[in-house]
């Protein structure tokens, strides 16, 4: 099966998180015979895929996820968003950026590596769930302890994610995350009375102002853009206009760079709200720690491998959202390389047929030089 029919049969599996319907068995069946070993494994309503080839030394695990985002409303899609249609010389469909397209890309280059790799050559292995356009509890999370109970640990993970320009960057950490709720209290009453009331929203409201204008960092972070605070929702809940409510509530969300820990900016942000909110709850979930890659060796592979099919080096990045990495990171070196991200979770998701060749080399390629040349293999078992 070539990469566009790969995607074409993962598009039409409908792998809405948290379902990975038919694709571990359609990855499996190709994956079987060129020597992986593959299971799955379950938490709560979570199905998670591991396939490895080998057990010696360089050991690569290209890691994403199957599970796609709902596709919105599909009358609105120009195509089918689950048939994987080829026009505009481009393939149509959700997730064929994120990420059914890396994931088809690799399996492809895997298959087109071996037919000509050396024996033995060392190990590969996929690691993919159907949890991580979700909550993302049952998912990766859960399987680095598995990985970690039963010796599976790869020198480096290699993350599919559509990161941009296909060859133009890779992404070597990400900035931790952090969402919270804040609710102030007030009594309610009439409008025409407010010395019998008290009116939470101004109170609210200077609090939000000062949650956005009070800077998170005291210094500049090397690697890291600054933290970043987004107020993304003031609700009041209030259906008439000559009541003054009870409550009023703000939720915002952080991405926020080593400067910080989880819990040392939540206890900042808490700080905040006791001097601004008056009378308050606050409700503080951390969805991820900041990490940065430093293992130079691979880093470098990686480099070297798209910079002699693109003739040019890639950026390192840490920008853009969340990922798994902030699971694997806690096994092995992380390193994020996949398609572009420009149409991803929007009504016609799609990616250029040129893209997708283009990836697929990169890949190819990067097994290669892992794999193939001595000397990188030294730098990377060093």
């Amino acid at each position: 099966m070539d990469t566009i029919a790969l995607i074409q049969a993962l598009v039409s599996c409908r792998s809405i998180t948290p379902s990975p319907g038919n694709s571990y068995a359609l990855l499996e069946a190709i994956l079987r015979p060129l020597g992986f070993s593959c299971t799955q494994v379950r938490f709560g309503d979570v199905t998670n895929f591991y396939a490895r080839l080998g057990q010696t030394e360089p050991h690569l695990c290209f890691a994403g996820h199957v599970d796609v985002v709902p596709p919105g409303d599909e009358a609105a899609w120009t195509y089918d968003p689950f048939c994987g249609t080829i026009a505009d010389e481009s393939i149509w469909g959700r997730g064929v950026a994120d990420m059914l397209g890396g994931i088809a890309c690799f399996v492809s280059a895997t298959q087109r590596f071996l037919k000509t790799a050396p024996s033995p050559f060392g190990s590969l292995s996929f690691l993919l769930t159907s949890d991580e356009e979700g909550p993302a509890t049952h998912g990766l999370q859960k399987m680095v302890p598995w990985l970690q109970d039963r010796g599976e640990i790869p020198g480096c993970f290699l993350v599919g994610e559509p990161t941009g320009p296909v060859g133009e960057l890779i992404k070597i950490g990400r900035r931790g995350s952090l969402t919270g709720t804040l609710q102030c209290h007030g009594t309610q009453g009439h409008i025409a009375y407010p010395e019998k009331a008290d009116n939470p929203i101004p109170r609210l409201v200077r609090c939000v102002q000062e949650l956005i204008q009070v800077p998170l960092d005291w210094a500049p972070c090397p690697d890291f853009p600054p933290s970043h605070l987004e107020i993304t929702s003031i609700d009041v809940e209030n259906s008439v206009t000559n009541v003054i409510p009870a409550t009023a509530s703000a939720r915002f969300g952080v991405r926020f760079n080593p400067l910080h820990t989880g819990a040392r900016l939540q206890d900042t942000l808490q700080t905040l709200c006791d001097l601004h909110a008056g009378p308050h709850t606050l409700d503080l979930t951390i969805h991820g720690e900041p990490f940065l890659t430093q293992d130079t060796p691979w880093i470098e592979t990686v480099i070297g491998a798209m910079k002699s099919v693109t003739g040019k080096a890639p950026r390192k990045d840490t920008g853009g959202g969340t990922s798994d990495g902030r699971f694997l990171i806690q096994l092995a070196p992380v390193i994020e390389c996949g398609l572009p991200n420009t149409t991803i979770h929007q009504i016609d998701e799609h990616v250029s047929l040129d893209d997708l060749a283009l990836m697929e080399s990169l890949y190819e390629t990067l097994l290669k030089e892992i794999y193939s040349s001595k000397n990188l293999k030294k730098n990377i078992l060093s």
